[in-house]
């Protein structure tokens, strides 16, 4: 599945194919992931509805401040 992403580097929109869907931990906000042709990892948070939709695996969920903060 396409979707469209902001590629910061980059300063522009950038349509990828969503490598992987991925649920966030510490605010269970959900995401797309894709890579760059340069091989950058770009994120599109998006609805639980799409989210569900998208035919992409799951990643593990990632974790609050790369595990330095104690929640």
């Amino acid at each position: 599945m396409k979707a469209e992403f902001y590629d910061v580097k980059a300063k522009a929109k950038v349509s990828a194919e969503v490598a992987e869907k991925v649920q966030f931990e510490s605010n269970g906000r959900y995401a797309f992931k894709a890579k760059t042709k340069d091989g950058r990892t770009l994120y599109r948070f998006v609805k639980k509805e799409d989210f569900d939709k998208c035919p992409a695996p799951i990643a593990g969920g990632k974790k609050c401040c790369k595990g330095k903060c104690k929640k």
